[in-house]
């Protein structure tokens, strides 16, 4: 399973057009491993503040790391007395792989901040990193954060669709002068991922700067999709300001800003996105539908041969074409592109759950079953679990009967 669920674009060609998709965007790590240049600060005219109203919920990157009194409790009795005779790294990282202890789970349902994770035990492998690194400041435990390289999965929610990336990090073991050669305990790596899903990890490490501005833009895209677009606004604002060098905050401002209607401010962050990252086809994708909104047809043409050339079939491609043959009622068709999607992305629950539909049609319930216990396994969210669960009870009362 993925961890970071985000939005990001499906390559603007033709055919999507024509089935309506609505502004994708990309959230959090997705475009976070591009090379970017230095930073800089970001020109003033990306930022439309007087068109939005002020956030009804202040926005302060440090809140994410913030302690709540149960952490620090935490901290200084259950891992205290757990961890009496190990170093704290090592105290740490057992008592979060303690299934007796915390007990997380995994929820993309939002990013939750450090206290909100641990009151809730769960949140997606972002905010598990924010928990986890605020309890090691708190034990004098030093961290560094990392991007999985190459962890990107796709869904979909609300005419948008959304990338998850993977972050984990490292407690690390400060040095002493006088120690020398190689310490095979030096560092303890902390991922939120099955054991087994992390062999051949290929990581970048990332600063606290770009993991702030993960977080503050995974709140933008999260609070657009719920339709709070001044407070989105002011997220995505706040993630650029932290890390000028994160792409993904300035495609996600580039879409609430198209949302809100600003189609020429929006049109100047994503081509200054652009510019930076010339091949990215989620903002060659935004860009096309900025200049469309602006009446500069030609040139949003030019940029979708472009991206057709780079992305001749991208993610949901085969999905998209497999439910309209649901809806003429070709079965075996559909049964075939939704396995054509799945090999591309195993672990989108959404593919599986459209395959046991298809299945289902065809009286193959056996199959269906296994279609749905997978979507089950690979949901990302409580509610989605459940729906499923739902769904599969019912295929076995009626194959039963």
């Amino acid at each position: 399973m993925k961890c970071i669920r985000g939005i990001r674009g499906i390559g603007g060609i033709s055919e999507q057009m024509r089935l309506g998709l609505l502004y994708p965007l990309l959230l959090c790590a997705a475009l976070a491993g591009c090379a970017t240049p230095p930073a800089t600060p970001p020109p003033p005219n990306l930022f439309n503040d007087a068109s939005f109203a002020a956030p009804t919920v202040p926005v302060d990157p440090q809140q994410a790391f913030a302690m709540s009194d149960a952490m620090r409790h935490y901290v200084r009795v259950d891992i205290a007395r757990e961890g009496r005779g190990k170093n704290p790294r090592r105290a740490l990282a057992d008592a979060l792989r303690n299934r007796e202890g915390l007990q997380l789970e995994y929820d993309a349902a939002m990013t939750r901040t450090a206290a909100q994770a641990f009151d809730a035990r769960s949140g997606n492998c972002l905010s598990l990193v924010l928990m986890t690194a605020a309890l090691a400041k708190e034990m004098g435990v030093d961290v560094h954060y990392q991007l999985v390289l190459g962890e990107e999965s796709w869904s979909r929610s609300g005419g948008m669709y959304f990338v998850a990336g993977h972050v984990n990090l490292a407690l690390e073991r400060r040095p002493l002068s006088n120690v020398v050669g190689y310490d095979a305990d030096a560092i303890l790596l902390i991922d939120f991922l099955p054991g087994e899903d992390l062999t051949g990890q290929r990581t970048q490490q990332i600063g606290e700067a770009t993991i702030l501005a993960m977080y503050l833009n995974n709140r933008a895209a999260e609070t657009m999709t719920s339709g709070e677009l001044d407070q989105a606004y002011w997220y995505a604002r706040a993630a650029i300001l932290q890390d000028p060098t994160f792409a993904g905050a300035f495609n996600t401002l580039g879409i609430i800003q198209l949302r809100h209607g600003d189609i020429e401010p929006a049109r100047r962050t994503l081509a200054y996105a652009l510019e930076r990252s010339p091949s990215n086809t989620v903002l060659l994708s935004n860009l096309a539908q900025a200049l469309d909104g602006l009446g500069r047809t030609d040139e949003a043409q030019l940029l979708r041969r472009k991206l057709l050339a780079l992305q001749p079939e991208p993610p949901f491609h085969f999905f998209n074409l497999g439910q309209r043959a649901m809806e003429t009622a070709d079965y075996q068709e559909a049964a075939r592109l939704f396995k054509r999607e799945i090999a591309r992305d195993p672990y989108y629950h959404e593919f599986h759950f459209w395959l046991a539909q298809a299945y289902a049609r065809m009286g193959q319930l056996a199959q269906a079953g296994r279609q749905l216990e997978l979507a089950m396994e690979n949901s990302t969210t409580r509610s989605e679990h459940g729906l499923y669960a739902a769904k599969l009870q019912r295929l076995r009362a009626a194959t039963a009967h």
